[in-house]
């Protein structure tokens, strides 16, 4: 992707890339950018970056629905996948 491509460029000799230097970046962009700015980014994702994307987004979102909302304890109770 472009964008991680220049942020790259730019802070790979400055920072030490721990989760906490990405996270500043990662914020920074955030809060730069409006909706507009980052549907753009999302257009201009080729195909397997943008599943890539998606993939990231709904495993990161699924585990935090799942560690929020444990199990009932009831086993007999029927589950369903979707």
């Amino acid at each position: 992707m472009r964008l991680v491509d220049e942020l790259f460029e730019i802070y790979h000799n400055r920072l030490t890339a721990d989760d906490e230097d990405i996270d500043i970046i990662t914020f920074a962009v955030l809060e730069e950018s409006d909706r507009g700015d980052l549907m753009k980014i999302v257009e201009e994702m080729k195909d397997d970056e943008l599943q890539y994307f998606i993939r990231l987004y709904l495993i990161e979102s699924l585990k935090g629905k799942f560690s929020n909302h444990p199990p009932e304890s009831d086993p007999f109770k029927k589950k369903y996948l979707h």
